[in-house]
């Protein structure tokens, strides 16, 4: 406790609170959200953004919501799963949205259809844990803590595709943009790249010191993001050379998250990792250093 102490005198917090009943920050006045109704009855486990005005979230209260932005309104509610929803993921063209539950199934949401699944993936034994949906829609990989990555037909919900391997507890997946390759980690301590062709695992980066926790993918598809329980983030680089290009060391716990944040044409590439501290810091991607 005592080095941790020394630690967290050596870093400088620059943080601001944000409260459902207004804002108060260190950075001064901030606009503030207008009251409204929650989206889930219970803790919300996953969110992802769905179009510019609209995001996806799961919960503790088995359903999936999509919500605005901009009102804070929940505009849609799903409802199917049996337990805990752990995730959830868009489709590249915001149609569908699917998400993965403690029920050890998968499901799929037409935004603007029924309020029921219009598809339904069962067969992994234990929690669905991570999500890869392909930019045409027509595939779906899936992992869990069952050791398994799974692909399956979106059209027919039938499983083409299934790989164990020994030890490998998904934490999270991601599509390479534009290519047929699926990012993975996993608490074995590892990041893999699979091949969705064949579901073959195409190459292993170098096994970490602590449980990989997140991947993210660069929309130009040159770098994978890896966050870690260790408290740090890594960039690998998913050319030819896969080797490790950056650390980003700074947080006093575990990373919980990591992600790609969108580059406007005069802002630095950055990125952004979240922790069990507290914190959510931003990086510049190349130089490690925090804006």
């Amino acid at each position: 406790w005592r080095a941790m102490g020394k630690l967290q005198s050596k870093i400088s917090f620059h943080t601001t609170k944000y409260r459902a009943e207004g804002s108060v920050g260190q950075a001064g006045s901030l606009g503030c959200s207008q009251p409204h109704s929650p989206s889930h009855s219970d803790a919300v486990t996953s969110v992802a953004a769905l179009q510019p005005d609209l995001c996806v979230s799961g919960g503790r209260d088995k359903s999936v919501a999509v919500s605005s932005w901009r009102s804070g309104a929940a505009l849609r509610r799903f409802v199917g799963h049996e337990r805990e929803v752990t995730k959830v993921t868009p489709a590249l063209d915001s149609s569908r949205v699917f998400s993965a539950s403690r029920d050890k199934t998968v499901m799929m949401w037409e935004l603007h259809g029924a309020s029921g699944p219009s598809q339904h993936f069962p067969g992994h034994e234990l929690v669905v844990t991570g999500l890869a949906v392909s930019p045409d829609t027509s595939q779906l990989c899936t992992g869990s803590r069952d050791n398994t990555v799974c692909k399956w037909d979106t059209e027919t919900g039938e499983c083409v595709g299934r790989a164990v391997i020994s030890r490998n507890l998904v934490t999270h997946l991601c599509w390479v943009p534009g290519e047929p390759y699926v990012i993975q980690t996993s608490e074995d301590k590892t990041t893999r790249i699979w091949d969705s062709r064949e579901l073959q695992v195409a190459h292993t980066f170098p096994a970490k010191q602590h449980i990989q926790t997140c991947c993210d993918v660069s929309q130009d598809g040159r770098y994978c993001l890896s966050s870690s329980q260790g408290g740090e983030a890594t960039l690998w680089d998913l050319r030819q050379t896969r080797r490790r290009v950056c650390e980003y060391r700074g947080h006093c716990q575990g990373t919980t998250a990591c992600v790609f944040l969108p580059r406007g044409p005069a802002l630095a590439p950055s990125i952004a990792t979240s922790s069990s501290d507290s914190t959510v810091k931003v990086w510049h991607r190349d130089t490690a250093g925090r804006g």
